[in-house]
């Protein structure tokens, strides 16, 4: 059964960082492409970060360029992402997917595994 386990999620000032693990069961971990989504209150989910394969480039949405950086760990089969400079409109459940190879990385539907979530708070 393939398990994708989110941590590193918490209550953080305006300003701060965090860092999101993603542990996935999937194998072979290194041909899937791993993304972050989130969704907060009241909203839909979106796309936030999502990277095909280990050395390939990243993809980031705009709303988070410059500040979130995702990497992965193959060995490991950890996705992680690095989240500086939060706002208190990064407040929300972040999610890890894993999805296989073609699949168009910014949208939801196409992933085929999904974690429970982790709660992301910015406090202002």
């Amino acid at each position: 059964q393939v398990q994708l386990v989110e941590s590193g999620g918490g209550l953080v000032q305006a300003g701060g960082s965090l860092r999101l693990s993603c542990a996935a069961s999937v194998r072979p971990f290194s041909t899937y492409t791993m993304g972050w989504f989130r969704q907060a209150p009241g909203k839909e989910r979106e796309f936030v970060a999502a990277l095909k394969w280990s050395g390939g480039s990243p993809y980031y949405a705009d709303s988070v360029k410059g500040r979130f950086t995702i990497s992965r760990d193959n060995v490991k089969g950890t996705v992680y992402l690095q989240a500086n400079s939060l706002k208190v409109e990064d407040t929300a459940v972040y999610y890890c997917a894993a999805a296989q190879p073609g699949a168009r990385y910014w949208s939801g539907a196409t992933y085929d595994y999904w974690g429970q979530g982790t709660q992301v708070t910015v406090s202002s």
